[in-house]
């Protein structure tokens, strides 16, 4: 996925979460679905843009564990 398909991506995800929650009683699974991959997407294109500012392929990036981006905080 390149930088432009992965704000598109966050796009939509971000616009189903909001629909979510506006429309009342959000499923709970759901919302961390979401937040999970919202996660993983934002970390994928910070991944992007980091290795395309040290000069290095931004196609290189990968997709990391769940375990790992959603480790980040804690």
């Amino acid at each position: 996925m390149d930088d432009k398909q992965l704000s598109s991506r966050i796009g939509e995800l971000i616009d189903e979460e909001h629909r979510l929650e506006r429309d009342g009683q959000p499923d709970p699974a759901r919302l961390k679905a979401l937040e999970v991959e919202l996660d993983l997407c934002w970390d994928l294109l910070r991944q992007r843009r980091a290795r395309r500012s040290a000069g290095e392929d931004p196609d290189d990036a990968q997709v990391r564990p769940t375990d790992v981006v959603e480790g980040y905080l804690q």
